[in-house]
């Protein structure tokens, strides 16, 4: 264990420290001043000296008296749990109640006694790496839970998201559908006006065929390509793609009118056929092409909306495929 002894006594220093060196405590470093022991301990300086366990700081000294000294010294975050015993022949009330007031943590009366220094050092001590102890368990267990709380996040995100194409799964579209029709029919209530939520249900042209001329790793690399190029021509943070399964997708557009989720619909139907996969058993073209049916509602409840999707991605098939159909299924407000 590390001591300070503070003391402007050259005598009284010499005392204590032969005490506590006779108790067993052989790093004991003094100081004569207050200014000194600021000096040890590098109180002004940006990096502290916290190998100090202990200081005992006389009462009166010139300059900085003991109870100053212990105030700034219990100021410095680094010094916060540092015990400082105050060492006075003053056995006053109101000299004790100072000290505490200081942040001491103890006192001890002159004429000092061996047994009792050695045990109000022990009881300090004890206290300290008490409370060390505690709060490296504390951040610990702090940092355990920071822990498990990533892991759930990364284990719910996990949970959300489709293995294969890296976008939402089915059950966070049927989530994210249902959330965004109730806050379009709470919107389209206000003063403001009706506002449109719009879903554009996608099929890959042709998959199955695909799947069976070029083999089902190649069927998943298209589903993973597709998935990215229809996410990268998404441009709004509130619009959300998912997989609805299969080689359907489906795409959920918020405060979206009728003409703006057709505008959505071709831009995505462009970024695949952009891509330039070469599909030679489709009708639609000599590249992977997607159809897209889209639906938009200003009072929109999920299983219509989807329903009117489908039947508009129908239409966009039964047409001759790669392209686009939409439907507005309006409410009176």
């Amino acid at each position: 264990m590390s001591l300070l002894v503070v003391d402007d006594s050259a005598v009284n220093r010499r005392v204590l420290e032969a005490t506590l060196r006779v108790e067993g405590f052989a790093a004991v470093h003094s100081a004569d001043s207050a200014e000194e022991a600021f000096r040890i301990l590098r109180l002004n300086e940006r990096v502290k000296n916290t190998d100090i366990e202990i200081v005992l700081m006389d009462v009166l000294m010139p300059g900085i008296d003991g109870f100053e000294a212990c105030r700034r010294i219990k100021q410095a975050p680094e010094f916060a749990d540092l015990p400082v015993i105050i060492v006075t022949a003053m056995a006053e009330r109101d000299s004790i109640e100072a000290a505490f007031e200081a942040g001491a943590s103890d006192y001890i009366s002159r004429p000092i006694s061996r047994v009792e220094l050695h045990a109000r050092l022990k009881l300090a001590l004890t206290v300290r790496r008490e409370k060390a102890e505690r709060q490296a368990r504390e951040a610990e267990l702090l940092e355990m839970s920071r822990k498990l709380e990533a892991a759930n996040r990364q284990l719910l995100e996990l949970s959300r998201t489709d293995a294969l194409t890296g976008v939402a799964n089915r059950r966070s579209f049927d989530d994210t559908l249902e959330l965004e029709c109730r806050r379009c029919r709470r919107a389209t209530h206000k003063i403001t006006g009706p506002e449109h939520l719009s879903l554009l249900m996608i099929d890959v042209d042709h998959f199955k065929a695909y799947n069976d001329l070029y083999g089902h790793p190649g069927g998943d690399r298209v589903l993973t390509r597709v998935a990215a190029a229809m996410k990268a021509a998404l441009r709004r943070p509130s619009d959300f793609i998912a997989r609805y399964g299969g080689e359907e997708f489906a795409v959920i557009l918020p405060e979206t009118s009728p003409e703006g989720a057709l505008m959505v619909a071709e831009r995505l139907r462009e970024a695949v056929e952009e891509l330039g996969i070469a599909h030679a058993q489709s009708s639609a073209g000599p590249h992977v092409t997607v159809s897209i049916g889209a639906a938009s509602s200003n009072m929109p409840e999920a299983l219509g909306l989807m329903l009117a999707a489908d039947n508009a991605l129908y239409e966009a098939k039964h047409a001759g495929r790669n392209r686009t159909h939409g439907v507005s299924c309006e409410s009176v407000v």
